[in-house]
């Protein structure tokens, strides 16, 4: 994924990847130690099953008394019990650590990402980042809320098991001990195979989420231009490349699995034979042959699952080196260590001798030797053709972008020594594609301003015109707007962003084509909705239709990324130049004409 770096051919320790995961397990250390206990317990008791079955065979059938044998089934059933308590007691710890972890860790990384600056955006693609919060986070889940668990246990099953074995009959035990190097080294080899293989099967799903995150983002574009058949062969073959890659991994597992069954099984086999021919020459008790052959199956049992649990761990691992990448990334724009406070506000707007270039646009400038002074209370409006830094203006005043050169100004504190949430909380923002979420206009307008009463909330709606078609929804402000405000037009869209604007009663108004989506009628309403909101307040506006901006106290020519011209609105047009051309395109008879002037 763009903006970030892979690591796949890094071969790093399990210990090493899966490291970051301590921070977010230490906070609950008391039901690890109980899961702990509870694992230990269970090992132990799942290993005196053993002895409870030589006691039943050896003592309470070989004496032929009743009381004896009741004796030795009342033993049984006392470890089978213990058993069946401790193992109860490590799922239900295990379990809810893998929720609360994962949930604490999934927290954690939306925190992060949220950081980031819009510059991380522009190359980085949602739908990976939304693989990692969701599909990532869910391997690790399923690694601490139980392969850890499992994986100890059979450990020490396993070691367990072996002593056990070696108690029970040194010969045979001797055997299964020669078939234990060719059971671990491919362990090893295959599970560094599979580690790479479930990396990339992990890098497939991510991709394949990114494209339907970008195919539904982008649907009515896509049904508008008939492209349903292009979508879905690429989702196709984004699907077959992630079958491909996990079939890979799959088919390791599988010869792992295969591999370990055949040597573990096939050495207990041969055991059995030997220890077989020792029973019936009387050099071992029936007893002796059902505990061992118990001790061998469970050495065997849990070289199988150490096997699956390895390439579980290997799994994680990938997991873990792609959200360890995320966490990695440093936001671009971050408050200083000791940051100035603005003061008082009055906002004042300074720009001196700013440049600035886009990361993803090295080869020209976006502002070049740009110096701008707004007033307080001053409205200043930016004109300009396409791609002559308007927008950019805006982006590097709210310090989603550090300039390459130049300083900026508010109240005058260089901006990039104040924390970006105070700078930000003194600028009210309405873009030109306003955002609306999926929830109802109560929560949507009340975004403005953490903690607003309804009657605030309605008085912004009032002021915004857009309280007339809030009412006539079906649930009045309660109505649920639909994703992405799905269920308004583009100019009630328009109107709540508008609205959001005057709920936070800022010192400094920035509005990125605020009424471009608006009717005749509605942009009358919301302009002068705007102009009483403009009062005592510094507003920055960027604007193509002209006719919005005629008011304006100064209107700032821009081309190229610099000031062409400034002045009102009858100066300029009497200066010629680039504002009397585009204003030539927009008016006849003094009617505003829309026309096509992008950012």
């Amino acid at each position: 994924m763009g903006g970030m770096v892979t690591t796949a051919g890094t071969e790093r320790s399990s210990f090493v990847t899966l490291r970051m995961l301590l921070p977010f397990v230490r906070p609950y250390r008391g039901r690890v130690v109980g899961a702990c206990v509870a694992l230990l317990a269970a090992a132990g008791l799942s290993l005196a099953i053993g002895q409870g079955l030589r006691g039943l065979i050896d003592v309470g059938f070989a004496s032929g008394g009743s009381a004896a044998l009741d004796r030795a089934a009342l033993g049984m059933f006392a470890i089978v019990a213990g058993l069946g308590l401790a193992s109860c007691t490590r799922f239900y710890l295990v379990t809810w650590l893998g929720e609360r972890v994962a949930a604490d860790l999934r927290r954690a990384v939306f925190e992060h990402v949220i950081t980031l600056s819009p510059g991380f955006f522009e190359t980085a693609r949602t739908g990976e980042i939304l693989s990692r919060l969701t599909a990532d986070i869910a391997v690790l889940q399923t690694l601490i809320g139980s392969a850890v668990s499992q994986g100890v246990r059979t450990m020490l099953m396993l070691l367990g098991a072996f002593g056990m074995l070696v108690a029970t009959s040194p010969k045979l035990a001797g055997i299964v001990a020669v078939v234990v190097p060719f059971v671990v080294v491919p362990l090893v080899l295959f599970g560094r195979r599979e580690r790479r293989q479930s990396r990339t099967s992990q890098d497939r799903l991510a991709e394949l989420g990114a494209i339907a995150e970008e195919t539904i983002n982008g649907l009515r574009t896509v049904q508008a231009f008939t492209r349903e058949p292009l979508e879905r062969s690429r989702y196709a073959a984004g699907i077959e490349r992630a079958v491909g890659a996990a079939q890979q991994r799959v088919a390791t597992r599988a010869g792992l699995i295969l591999g370990v069954i055949l040597l573990g099984f096939g050495a207990i086999t041969f055991s059995l034979w030997v220890g077989g021919r020792d029973v019936v020459a009387g050099r071992m008790s029936g007893g002796e042959l059902t505990a061992f052959v118990f001790y061998a199956v469970l050495l065997a049992t849990s070289g199988a699952s150490l096997s699956e649990l390895w390439g579980d761990l290997k799994r994680a691992m990938g997991a873990a080196e792609r959200l360890m990448e995320l966490l990695a990334i440093r936001p671009a724009i971050a408050a200083p260590e000791k940051p100035l406070h603005l003061g008082k506000p009055a906002g004042r707007i300074e720009f001196r001798n700013v440049r600035h270039v886009y990361p993803t646009r090295p080869e020209q400038a976006a502002l070049e030797d740009f110096s701008l002074v707004i007033e307080p209370g001053e409205t200043v409006a930016l004109v300009g053709p396409s791609g002559a830094g308007k927008t950019t203006v805006l982006d590097l005043l709210l310090r989603f972008y550090d300039p390459v050169a130049g300083t900026i100004l508010v109240d005058g504190v260089d901006i990039s020594q104040v924390a970006p949430g105070e700078l930000r909380a003194r600028i009210g923002l309405v873009p030109q594609d306003p955002v609306i979420f999926s929830a109802d206009a109560w929560d949507n307008i009340g975004y403005g301003r953490e903690g607003a009463s309804r009657g605030a909330i309605r008085a912004a709606a009032e002021a915004a015109a857009a309280v007339e078609f809030l009412d006539a929804l079906p649930q009045g402000f309660a109505t649920h707007l639909g994703a992405k405000g799905v269920a308004l037009s583009g100019g009630q869209r328009q109107r709540i962003a508008i609205a959001r604007a005057v709920l936070r009663d800022p010192a400094i108004l920035v509005l990125d084509e605020a009424t471009s989506a608006l009717d005749a009628a509605s942009e009358r309403a919301v302009q002068t909705a705007l102009d009483r909101l403009a009062q005592g307040r510094t507003t920055l506006v960027v604007a193509h239709r002209l006719a919005t901006v005629r008011r304006a106290d100064r209107i700032v020519v821009m081309d190229g990324g610099r000031i062409v011209a400034s002045g009102r609105h009858e100066e300029l047009i009497r200066e010629g130049g680039l504002y009397a051309r585009l204003a030539a395109l927009q008016f006849t008879d003094g009617v505003g004409v829309d026309v096509e002037l992008e950012k």
